[in-house]
């Protein structure tokens, strides 16, 4: 037996995985020891290489092993992860992962579906369910509106029908159609497109377009012909006719709502489009005859619209033993397992949801715990779990219950290991793998891996301070000269709500999950204040949620509002921490000024990689190149002519100080910030980004490789370079999601020197650090969902803890007590 055969079998049977010589991102040739059948937290300040362990080696290296043993053709159909960077690990079982990923993209994905409830909900009805004298019994699958035999006819499941007219489609009428006056038509060239197309099909397009006679008018906007004309387009008579085919507008609209991938495109089409409540089904997307079947009084629609806590005591008196009767032992076998699956959810503090709601309107915390119960029901034995941050937005009241599911998880013979930042889960772990010290190429290194109590003795951890957290520091409170008040609140839970926003002070919103915070800040709030136009968040835009507000007042006093989330600052590769800063544009200003840049003619556009001229042509600028196997999964490898860094090669003989315009995107914002000190736009947006704890993020790494955490930041970091005027409001949603507790405390710094500079800022919270640290606090609940809604304290810290009927006060009186 050879060396590395014998180092491979050594540990396999002594109940822990061992890892040496991992080099993933930025760990350092890190060795590891880490017990089986445990609850093991990693912890770490932010980019200290926790995950880079945890999910990019270990799980990894797990999901390679297995992916070895299917067959080659085989695995070209499933998605792959990467090969690790590590020398060995042994006694490694199957691992699984359970990542915070935003719901998906359709509307037809529900907690139901996620979670599979909607497979019993289905049979219950089917099987147990009270029909029509003389009705026939139906298959489950008409219980369904994702199946031809379960979907309402007219609006194919969907419950909403779409209609156009005239005026949707043509807002302003005084216009030409040169002009724009079919605004439903798409724009750029595909408008120019159809209004050549328009002008030779023998069309005035330059007369306002309620001058056109009628006949015409409902030609243009709604015939279903689509005549194919010789085009010799307009103003360039030396460009080759061609074939154009033409396209009404509601047919333009129809098409793109029906089958366009994009969501943008989509939104775009339907603002001009008229939607309401589809007649048939009244909205609720099933056919006739299934809305007619019962179960406990309630139509499937009905059923599925309930909270999952009304649900479990809806179940709980059919789960009982079954008597003899079949029928009764039908209802009995599938209200059982129903009550159980859904009991874990409520366990999980996720008891506000429905079955119906939607996917893409949950947020990654609720996506992951409703994959952890899910996971419960899988009967999996001595697999590792590997999860990212299972206490994301979970109010401390819920944390208990998270972490006897977690240890249900370990009961059933599996390993449950969690990048975790709430102390509260990190101490009830049985080892700790603590990674740091620092962030960046300042961390990357195991400095302690063992059971939790040994962490203190460990002088480098930056985390052992806050296992046993000090008091919460004390400060004189801001007191509000303005209030913002909102009267008549109705959203979602929020009935007739009153609420009243101190204005120029730090203000925490509290409440257990599904109480009502993001609907009366993220909504209600940024309406009242300004309008939905003023929150920088597209998704909000495109989700068009609005609040009945009956009366806002104070919102003068307001110039703008800003909405921070924790989406990606870009969706492509393209866009990183340089290019959405804008500091990139100072840096391109500054190698275009360089002497060998005017000798060529170089602009600041010669040193983009998102355009031609100074980018690779080989690669597009990406980098990297796509590389297909035969009989195996495509795989990516640096591209062969710029070696990955995304420039052609005379470009890059252009230097700053010795670097190139590549080597600038390698640097770190910490080393970046000494190297660009003689460039002063550049300098103080790279120091803002330090200050918010980015100093290790490199310049030129993707949006798409950053988490909700430094997305969020890295927003609030340009926020915070940019010369304002007047009074901002700022609402933040969790702001501290994904954030070590020493990333917390620059986080309320920086959030201080806001309010310190005239300003507002509103948070939707549940850490205590940041609660205790405003200067006012609005805590709604009792509960979540209907049990919820309603603002049941309000006051400054130290009031609100004393607040009997508050359920955050026993927590918010623990810190600021400790």
């Amino acid at each position: 037996m050879n060396s590395f055969a014998r180092e491979q079998g050594k540990g396999r049977h002594d109940g822990f995985i061992h890892v040496r010589g991992a080099n993933e991102n930025n760990l350092q040739n890190v060795e590891a020891r880490i017990p089986r059948d445990s609850i093991v937290a990693f912890t770490g300040v932010s980019g200290s290489g926790k995950s880079s362990l945890a999910f990019g080696t270990i799980f990894a290296e797990s999901q390679r092993r297995f992916l070895e043993s299917v067959a080659p053709y085989a695995r070209r159909l499933i998605a792959q992860g990467h090969t690790p960077k590590v020398e060995f690990i042994s006694g490694l079982p199957p691992a699984v992962a359970l990542q915070q990923r935003r719901g998906a993209a359709s509307s037809r994905s529900t907690v139901g579906t996620l979670t599979t409830l909607s497979n019993s909900v289905r049979m219950l009805f089917s099987r147990a369910g009270s029909y029509p004298q003389g009705a026939p019994r139906l298959d489950s699958d008409a219980f369904s509106t994702n199946t031809a035999v379960g979907a309402c006819s007219v609006c194919h499941g969907v419950g909403t029908v779409h209609s156009v007219s005239e005026k949707s489609l043509v807002p302003d009428p005084t216009l030409s159609i040169r002009d724009g006056a079919i605004a439903a038509w798409p724009g750029a060239w595909q408008g120019k497109n159809l209004r050549d197309i328009t002008t030779h099909l023998g069309y005035d397009i330059d007369v306002p377009f309620q001058t056109l006679p009628e006949e015409t008018r409902q030609w243009l906007l709604f015939t279903e012909d689509q005549p194919v004309v010789e085009v010799t387009p307009e103003r360039d008579r030396v460009a080759k006719p061609y074939k154009g085919r033409f396209w009404s507008a509601e047919r333009y609209v129809r098409h793109t709502v029906a089958t366009s991938k994009s969501e943008n495109l989509r939104a775009k089409a339907l603002a001009f489009m008229h939607s309401q409540d589809c007649p048939e089904c009244a909205g609720t997307g099933f056919r006739p005859d299934a809305l007619q079947v019962s179960f406990s009084g309630l139509n499937i629609s009905e059923f599925n619209a309930k909270p999952l806590q009304f649900l479990a005591e809806l179940l709980r008196p059919f789960a009982v033993p079954a008597e003899e009767e079949a029928q009764a032992e039908v209802i009995s076998t599938i209200s059982t397992d129903l009550l159980a699956r859904i009991e874990v959810l409520v366990e999980l503090g996720l008891g506000y949801l429905s079955l119906d709601r939607s996917t893409p309107t949950l947020s990654p915390g609720e996506m992951q715990r409703l994959r952890i119960a899910t996971q419960l029901r899988a009967g999996l034995f001595g697999v590792i779990y590997v999860l990212d941050e299972p206490s994301a937005g979970l109010h401390p009241a819920d944390v208990q219950p998270l972490i006897e599911v977690l240890s249900a998880l370990k009961a059933e013979g599996n390993s449950v290991f969690v990048v975790e930042h709430n102390m509260d889960v990190v101490s009830r772990a049985e080892w700790i793998v603590d990674v740091g010290p620092g962030a960046g190429s300042g961390g990357g290194q195991v400095l302690y891996s063992g059971e939790v109590q040994g962490l203190a003795q460990v002088e480098k951890s930056v985390t052992r301070r806050f296992l046993e957290p000090g008091p919460a520091p004390h400060r004189e409170l801001r007191t509000a000269k303005e209030w913002l008040e909102l009267d008549g609140v109705n959203l979602h839970n929020l009935v007739d709500v009153h609420a009243s926003f101190p204005l120029g002070t730090f203000c925490s919103v509290t409440g257990v999950s599904g109480s009502g915070k993001s609907s009366l800040v993220s909504v209600a709030l940024a309406q009242g204040a300004g309008g939905l136009a003023l929150a920088e968040s597209e998704e909000q835009e495109d989700a068009a949620q609005r609040a009945v507000i009956a009366q806002a007042r104070g919102a003068e006093q307001v110039n703008r509002v800003v909405l921070m989330d924790q989406k990606p600052i870009g969706r492509t590769p393209r866009s990183n921490v340089a290019t959405y800063t804008g500091l990139f544009d100072a840096v391109r200003k500054a190698f275009a000024e360089l002497p060998l840049s005017k000798e060529r003619g170089y602009s600041a556009g010669r040193f983009s990689f998102n355009v031609a001229g100074g980018r690779c042509e080989n690669c597009l600028g990406e980098g990297f190149l796509e590389i297909e196997l035969l009989f195996l999964p495509g795989t990516y490898g640096p591209c062969p002519q710029c070696h990955g860094t995304r420039y052609n090669q005379q470009t890059l003989e252009v230097e700053y100080a010795g670097k190139n315009i590549a080597q600038i995107l390698e640097l770190s914002v910490n080393e970046a910030e000494e190297f660009l000190a003689d460039i002063p736009a550049a300098a103080r947006a790279l120091a803002t980004l330090r200050e918010v704890g980015l100093g290790y993020l490199q310049l030129g790494q993707p949006a798409t490789e950053m988490s909700g955490g430094e997305a969020q930041r890295i927003k609030l970091a340009t926020e915070l370079q940019r010369q304002r005027r007047g009074h901002t409001l700022y609402l933040l949603d969790e702001p501290t999601t994904g954030l070590h507790p020493a990333d917390v405390q620059l986080l309320i710094s920086q959030l201080q020197q806001l309010v310190d500079q005239d300003n507002t800022v509103i948070v939707v919270e549940h850490h205590m650090d940041v609660v205790a640290a405003s200067d006012w606090v609005i805590d709604l609940g009792p509960a979540g969902g209907d049990g919820g809604g309603r603002i049941v304290a309000a006051g400054t810290p130290a009031q609100v803890a004393q607040n009997e009927a508050s359920r955050t006060a026993q927590y918010l009186a623990r810190r600021l007590a400790s």
